[in-house]
């Protein structure tokens, strides 16, 4: 069998848990040498640590435009190039209509929009024609979740950019494609702002609505990544990619 990123150089933000862990670790498994980010440097070493092999930690925040310049610095001195960019760094807290703040609005956009779009932009002087782009968005891009507005108006958002910037990346010869994953369990949960027992009756309420009756695994969603992100999927361009179990399609 032969690995589908052979000799790759990859890069997933938000590298350290959940999706983005076991993205990267697929990544290398499939023959990349990957670039992993975080914001805490504890939590970087520690996922580094736990991929063991191919991959280079770096501590950056994708909502900060210095540490995005920093990164794709690094990463032209030590591999000269990007092939594959999987942009996965995001979040976003509970807040229902009539609660939202500023700071609460700011905060996810500036991650999951602003954060993507630069991190997007400034890779693309060290992308090589045949690259490819995966950007990381969700099922709430295309469905209502009560408390979740602005999560899901800046996954809407995500999805939208693919449109546009596959038509901006044609000259380039770069693919551009939205992994949008249904309910996956990860350690970001436990930064919805939900106690214990309602994140366990929200995730059993989304089990509920999943045909396939069960939620997702991490290495579910990296699988399907590494489809986007290696010659596989080829001829494939601007799509989302529901990983959810078939939740969006009924």
């Amino acid at each position: 069998m032969t690995n589908k990123l052979t000799d790759k150089i990859a890069l997933v933000t938000g590298g350290t848990s959940g999706i983005g862990l076991a993205t990267a670790k697929r990544f290398v498994a499939e023959g990349a040498h990957v670039f992993i980010t975080g914001r805490r440097q504890a939590q970087l070493d520690a996922a580094v640590a736990d991929i063991g092999r191919n991959v280079t930690g770096v501590r950056s925040d994708v909502a900060n435009l210095q540490d995005l310049d920093q990164l794709f610095a690094t990463i032209q001195k030590e591999k000269g190039r990007l092939d594959v960019l999987f942009a996965n760094a995001g979040g976003g807290q509970v807040a229902a209509l009539g609660q939202i703040t500023e700071a609460h609005f700011d905060s996810i956009f500036d991650t999951n929009v602003r954060g993507l779009v630069f991190t997007v932009q400034k890779a693309m002087p060290i992308m090589p024609k045949g690259a490819t782009i995966v950007l990381n968005a969700s099922t709430t891009s295309i469905k209502g979740t009560p408390g979740f507005s602005i999560y899901s108006a800046s996954k809407a958002a995500v999805r939208n950019l693919a449109r546009s910037w596959m038509l901006d990346l044609k000259d380039a010869g770069i693919r551009v494609n939205v992994l949008s994953p249904g309910v996956v369990p990860t350690p970001a949960y436990e930064l919805l702002g939900l106690t214990g027992d309602q994140l366990e009756g929200f995730i059993e309420m989304q089990a509920r609505t999943i045909p396939l009756g069960r939620v997702g695994r991490t290495d579910e969603i990296a699988k399907a990544a590494v489809f986007l992100a290696s010659d596989d999927s080829s001829f494939v361009n601007g799509i989302e990619l529901f990983a959810d179990g078939g939740m969006t399609q009924v």
